[in-house]
This record gives C-alpha cells, structure tokens and sequence, in this order.
C-alpha cells in the first residue's frame, strides 16, 4: 500500500505499508518467530559486502560514542487464522538478529540501493540489508492531541524532523545474545520476545517524552511502515495517556533522551497532517496507519 498524492513526496518520506490493523492488535494477537532462517543473507558481491567493515570503521573514528548492539532484524510477517470459533485476526512477525554496524554499513550506506534485489517478494527485495525493526508510537492526549517530536540536530539521522517517540525492541532486553540462546528455549524466547516488542515502545515514550508509564494506556499494534529509502522499517503503535498536553509538557522539561530532541508538540489531527510532510518515511507511514485507525474507528 503506497502513500498516494498529487504531488510525489520527497525520497526520504515515501514509504510503504507493509502490514495494517485499523482495529489495532493486542499482544495476545501478535506472536514471534524469532530464527536464524531471517537473517541477513551476505552480499556476494564480496566489495560491496567488505564495504560494510570499512564504513563502519570510518564512522567510528569520527564518532567516539558509536556502539555496535544487537537488533532484530525484519524478515517479513504473516496473518494467521483463528478457528471458527476465533476471528480476531493475529500476526505473526519473522524476526532474526543483526547488528548496528552492519545496518550503517547496509540499510545507512551511501550504497544502500546496490544491497537490493529486484522482486516482487518484500522479504526477497532486502535479504541483504540489515533491516533492524524500529518502532514508533502515537500517544494521545486525555485533550485529544498527538505528541510530536522535532529531531535534534545532533542526532545522525534525519536531524530537525517531526517524529513520534519511538526507537527499538532491544534483545538484550530478553537476555538474547545470539541464537544458541534461542534455540535453547524457542518457544518461551518467542514469547518474551513478542513481550519486548510491546514492552519497549512503552519504555521508549518514558525515555523520550518524560511521562510516567502509569499514565500510559497498554499499546496497541496499528502495522508496519517502511520508508523507501534506505528501506528501514518500523512498527507502530496507538497508546492513549491519561495527562493532557500542559502536564506531559511540563514532564517533557526533564525526559531522560531529551537531548534527542529539541522541542514536544501536543497538536490536533489537522496540524499532524501538515506535519507529516516533514517526517521521515517510516513515521509518515506512522501516520498513515493511525489515519486509518480513525477512519476505522468513525465507521464503527
């Protein structure tokens, strides 16, 4: 599902949906599959796949704080269908490992599109990028407003845009270091995984915006976005929060990843969608996905 309009939006806000749920999905309807088999496959092109060490190399020598962490890495997903006497629709989300240095040196590389492989398949299209899955969240007001972030211009990605909170599911967060551990205890590592992947987006609005997790509404899942360049994808989120947008102002003036921005804004559905021209791909498919949760929600 692409972003349509009468004017073609700049390459770094285009993006792709590649799962929606207007309804939104709880997490007892969104499950793991955490296997080698989702990997990165490497590039035989064996300079374009040396060119992942080097950049990195480079990158570390001008930035002294750049650690390399794992991440999981997006290999797809597939809807899975209840028995009879379930309808509730659930996803599945196939995940591997990967790594920060690899994703500079792939999906953040000024070589990114030769990483690709021409397909139909979405899974095919990036076997040999990096991928991590990253998420996002749009967080409402008890007043009805959407809470914006303007990127700082220290960060390394898309400095000075609107984004919504978010960041990544974090395997260590689970214990996970490689998948020896997976493989060991598969079907509760999946679980805790599938845990971790709605758990962070909650830790990630604390850290970012300042609130109190207790003001926060459980997340629900809205879909997955990836913006066309450099492919990066993410998962979104809707979370309501019981303050109104004076109060999470006031605890924005001490949040703990402050320094990742440099202003909140609390705004209303009109303003968000002039704003959204001024976001990155993946968040302006953030926002694609909660117009649909509104839309949906207006029908029902």
């Amino acid at each position: 599902m692409e972003e349509k309009s009468d004017v073609d939006p700049p390459p770094s806000s285009s993006f792709k949906l590649l799962a929606s749920f207007p309804s939104g999905l709880s997490p007892s309807q969104v499950s793991v599959n955490l296997t080698d088999a989702y990997d990165r496959i490497p590039h035989p092109d064996l300079t374009l796949e040396n060119s992942i060490s080097e950049i990195w190399v480079q990158r570390s020598l001008k930035n002294q704080s750049l650690f390399n962490g794992k991440k999981f890495r997006y290999g797809g997903c597939s809807l899975l269908t209840g028995g009879a006497s379930d309808h509730a629709p659930h996803l599945c989300l196939h995940l591997g490992l990967t790594d920060y240095r690899t994703f500079v040196g792939t999906n953040l590389s000024p070589l990114w599109e030769r990483f690709l492989i021409p397909s139909e398949d979405d899974s095919v299209i990036c076997q040999h990028t990096s991928s991590p899955l990253g998420n996002g969240a749009v967080v409402e007001t008890i007043d009805k407003k959407i809470l914006v972030l303007q990127r700082s211009n220290n960060v390394g990605e898309f400095p000075g845009y609107f984004v919504f909170p978010g960041g990544h599911p974090e395997p260590q967060e689970v214990g996970i270091a490689s998948h020896q551990h997976v493989k060991e205890l598969m079907e509760s590592i999946n679980i805790k995984v599938s845990q971790e992947m709605f758990d962070s987006i909650v830790r990630e609005v604390v850290e970012e915006i300042g609130v109190p997790a207790s003001s926060l509404s459980n997340p629900v899942f809205i879909g997955i976005s990836r913006r066309d360049l450099n492919v990066r994808p993410a998962s979104f989120f809707f979370i309501k929060c019981s303050l109104d947008s004076n109060e999470v102002q006031q605890f924005y003036s001490s949040a703990q990843d402050g320094y990742e921005s440099t202003q909140l804004y609390a705004v209303p559905m009109v303003e968000l969608e002039k704003m959204a021209s001024r976001m990155p791909g993946c968040h302006r498919g953030g926002f694609a996905l909660y117009k649909l949760m509104v839309d949906t929600m207006k029908i029902t």
